[in-house]
């Protein structure tokens, strides 16, 4: 079996016909190929060098490592899944929860590596058994109350770290974001969160200019008069060269705080993968497994570097909806052009540079959108709240991991936060189903939107699972 490595050209090379796409195994001229490429590196830009500046890790290595991480999930599927991996957003709220314990970055790389390492044995399990198993233990009341209390855990991070650091291009920043991500149309509103951080540094770079330095808490809390923007590490960066590289570190209390996020990549996964397989009109249900396998592995190999995991980015399937071009030869133009940027300290400097009041008011929205995209699976599963069964446990495991609650095993040892709101949220679920009387079962956990497509049977008794198709244009923020 091939590699997905060679393609036929379509048509003229130049521009698809009306109606017409070009598929996963074909492409256009290779200057076109490569200006494609161009648009999904673009495309995926904003979150994953965020995402890495959240985690306090290396950002050159985080773009460096998606790339290849993009290389290993196109030979993995064989060139049928045309997917970029960038930087997973999900992993923000484990990294900041892991740093106020005290954690260094190989601590977070560390815990982050078992994720990718559970992630790849769950894509085992799915290629052996189907994804019959994902419908079984993460339904959808699950998975939504997983995401929501990974997204909203992150709110104390932006109120005591980011926003205080200037709270009014904080205020400006997110106020522009906002117009952007509802106004704008097409190929901008995909890349809306990046524009808002290059507005953030322009407003910050204009205020030292006309009002100078600013009284405020720096990025370690403490208050000094500062720049809003401190430009004088990228005069120092070089243009060349390899970006940090450290080993993860193996901490349980670490490792326990991020495993949670397993369920939102496997989510996430499975949802990006049909989206793929109905725009390209190749059911991809036998590559559902692989990909999550994927996905994990790549994952791993960049965090034991010292880089952030990855994921599959719905940005750039927004991207291929756009222009019906879903060509794999784009997205390896893609990875070489992110493995360039790796190697470009300077690059880096820039983006380590953003002002924390800038993050401040980018994080507003985007913590707030990954939150809510836990009720958006809710919504699209038709998740009753009103009965107790899928209530009681949401109710508890989300203001456990909203509000920081925490539950003391030993003097060494407590799960808290995220992790113990994952354990109330699935482990709760699963005990009141197995105790609740039958009229509160009756109607069966629906899929998840992700999965739907790839459960053909349906158990006696339960109602099919209904049809939901995602919409391939619709982007959502990842990660």
């Amino acid at each position: 079996m091939g590699l997905g490595v060679r393609w036929t050209v379509h048509g003229d090379g130049r521009t698809p016909a009306p109606g017409a796409v070009v598929r996963p195994d074909e492409r256009l001229s290779w200057p076109r190929t490569a200006g494609l490429g161009a648009q999904h590196v673009v495309a995926m830009f904003g979150a994953s060098f965020v995402a890495p500046v959240l985690m306090g890790l290396d950002p050159n290595l985080a773009i460096m490592m998606s790339g290849v991480s993009t290389a290993i999930f196109l030979l993995a599927t064989r060139g049928r899944v045309p997917s970029y991996l960038g930087c997973s957003l999900s992993f923000v709220g484990v990294a900041a929860v892991i740093r106020a314990q005290g954690g260094s970055s190989a601590t977070v790389t560390g815990a982050v590596f078992v994720v990718g390492a559970a992630l790849f044995l769950v894509g085992l399990a799915v290629r052996r058994f189907g994804a019959r198993i994902i419908h079984a233990a993460m339904p959808p009341v699950v998975t939504g109350a997983v995401v929501m209390l990974i997204g909203f855990n992150l709110a104390p991070v932006t109120a005591s770290t980011y926003w205080p650091q200037d709270q009014w291009v904080a205020l400006l920043t997110m106020l522009f974001t906002g117009l952007a991500v509802v106004c704008l149309r097409g190929f901008w509103s995909r890349i809306a969160i990046f524009l808002g951080l290059v507005f953030g540094y322009g407003i910050s770079w204009v205020l030292d200019l006309v009002f100078g330095k600013i009284h405020s808490a720096n990025g370690a809390g403490q208050l000094t008069d500062h720049w809003r923007l401190d430009l004088s590490g990228v005069a120092k960066a070089d243009w060349i060269g390899l970006p940090s590289f450290h080993a993860p570190s193996f901490q349980w209390s670490a490792v326990l705080v991020a495993l949670p996020v397993v369920i939102a990549l496997v989510a996430e996964n499975a949802g990006h993968v049909k989206a793929v397989g109905e725009m390209t009109g190749d059911p991809l249900d036998d590559k559902l497994g692989t990909a999550i396998s994927a996905d994990g592995a790549g994952s791993m190999l960049s965090t034991a570097l010292g880089g952030p995991p990855n994921t599959t980015y719905s940005e750039n399937i927004g991207v291929m909806a756009a222009t019906r071009v879903y060509s794999t030869a784009a997205y390896w133009a893609a990875a070489g052009f992110a493995l360039l940027f790796g190697l470009c300290p300077k690059f880096g400097a820039v983006v380590a540079a953003i002002p924390g009041g800038v993050l401040g008011g980018i994080t507003v929205i985007l913590y707030g959108m990954i939150g809510l995209l836990g009720a958006q699976i809710w919504v699209h599963n038709k998740v009753d709240l009103r009965n107790p069964l899928n209530l009681v446990p949401v109710a508890a495991g989300v203001i456990i991991g909203i509000g920081g609650v925490s539950l003391k095993i030993s003097e060494n040892f407590e799960l808290g936060g995220i992790a113990l709101g994952t354990i109330v949220v699935l482990s709760g679920y699963h005990v009141l189903r197995a105790l609740a009387p039958a009229h509160l079962k009756r109607q069966g956990p629906l899929l998840d939107e992700g999965t739907s497509a790839y459960d053909e049977d349906t158990a006696p008794g339960e109602p099919s699972a209904p049809k939901n198709p995602a919409k391939p244009g619709k982007s959502e923020p990842t990660g």
